[in-house]
């Protein structure tokens, strides 16, 4: 009897809910200073990371980063990229005619799980490594889906092109400009990892049970879904929408405000001043836009908002996150609101992968505790 009054007086607590300020792991991928606004990124400033790779650099970057051996260069994950969406795109007759989806992002967990974790020996993808064939599948399925959607045929890829061109061009099924393709590698690379967020952290709990990559990539997405992660840029559009026109900026942001509402787009968890990856995209969208009217809107509710919620708040620093340029730098190259959350996972896969290959190096299970609030029996709690 005594052994059990010990051991709830043993239980161990967290010091913060939701696991704030816990270290649950050592990594070489990235690290988030939100008190300064920075993000490095496989030992790059995010900033510079755009400047000096494209999308298939920066995922080598992480894969060496992570201890890949042999470190891959930006030309091999190019060729092996090209060659693992050609392979996909054998999986897209089998993803459409099911029809087990309601949304995008559903479809592209359905298509994933399409994918084995150890390929059979012949299977067209067997020569391609899983985090790969994730990475390349994610693109291919995303466009077919999109296109489904709209009552359109998938198109097959192009092993030449870049990642972030041949996405765009299954997407529309039309060569997209240089700017297009610069904008949308600037957010792949932007997104690719992001330190211990939840669906980083759920790819690390499930590669920890040796699951394996595409299984620790399904799950990952599954968190990603979520409205309080990557579902967040779909409502920022809405809200857009929502507001309407110019005059409607001020009395909407009143109303909303008042009624202690959360306004998506402003406020990050981690950072406490503006994220750096906002102003990756808010340039992004300048250069692919030239003055588009869309944009002028949605940067002039950004400035009302900030005075808003600065006054609403005194003593609280509110800033743009990245979902809010993320909702409209999408919305510019023609990617609905639905498959935002898909062409998210489409970057962040190099990043799961990555933290999946460290995390298989450390080799132990991850096994928090709980601390039971839970009622006792009555022998127990009388003693």
């Amino acid at each position: 009897m005594s052994g059990n009054v010990t051991l709830k007086s043993e239980t161990p607590r967290v010091s913060a809910s939701g696991l704030d300020n816990v270290v649950a792991a050592e990594t070489a991928l990235s690290h988030v200073d939100g008190e300064a606004g920075r993000l490095i990124v496989a030992g790059y400033e995010v900033e510079d990371l755009v400047k000096a790779h494209d999308f298939e650099g920066a995922a080598a970057a992480l894969w060496t980063a992570a201890g890949l051996e042999p470190a891959p260069s930006e030309a091999e994950v190019r060729e092996a990229l090209g060659r693992a969406r050609e392979a996909a795109y054998g999986y897209i007759p089998a993803l459409l005619s099911s029809k087990c989806h309601r949304t995008v992002t559903e479809g592209l967990r359905s298509g994933l799980s399409m994918l084995a974790d150890e390929p059979d020996r012949h299977a067209a993808d067997r020569d391609i490594p899983a985090h790969i064939r994730a990475l390349g599948a994610a693109a291919v399925m995303t466009a077919a889906l999109v296109r489904a959607e709209a009552g359109k045929s998938p198109v097959a890829p192009d092993a030449r092109a870049g990642h972030a061109e041949d996405f765009l061009r299954m997407l529309r099924d039309e060569t997209p400009s240089d700017a297009e393709a610069e904008a949308l590698n600037a957010y792949l690379v932007t997104v690719a990892d992001h330190g211990m967020n939840a669906s980083t952290f759920t790819a690390r709990v499930i590669a920890s049970t040796r699951a394996g990559t595409i299984s620790a990539v399904v799950g990952a997405l599954c968190a990603l879904k979520g409205p309080l992660h990557g579902g967040a840029p779909g409502p920022v559009l809405d809200m857009l929408d929502e507001i309407g026109d110019r005059e409607n900026i001020g009395p909407w942001l009143e109303k909303e405000i008042a009624g202690g509402a959360r306004l998506m787009g402003f406020g990050h968890r981690v950072y406490r001043v503006r994220d750096p990856r906002a102003d990756v995209f808010n340039k992004a969208v300048t250069i692919l836009t030239n003055g588009n009217e869309r944009v002028r809107f949605a940067r002039e509710v950004e400035t009302a908002a900030l005075k808003a919620l600065r006054a609403a708040k005194p003593g609280h620093r509110i800033d743009t996150n990245m979902e809010y340029y993320t909702a409209v730098l999408l919305e510019a190259l023609g990617i609905p609101r639905d498959a935002v959350t898909s062409v998210f996972a489409m970057a962040r896969i190099a990043g799961w992968t990555a933290h999946v290959m460290e995390q298989e190096r450390v080799g132990r299970l991850i096994r928090p505790q709980s601390s039971y609030v839970g009622d006792w029996p009555e022998d127990e709690a009388a003693a």
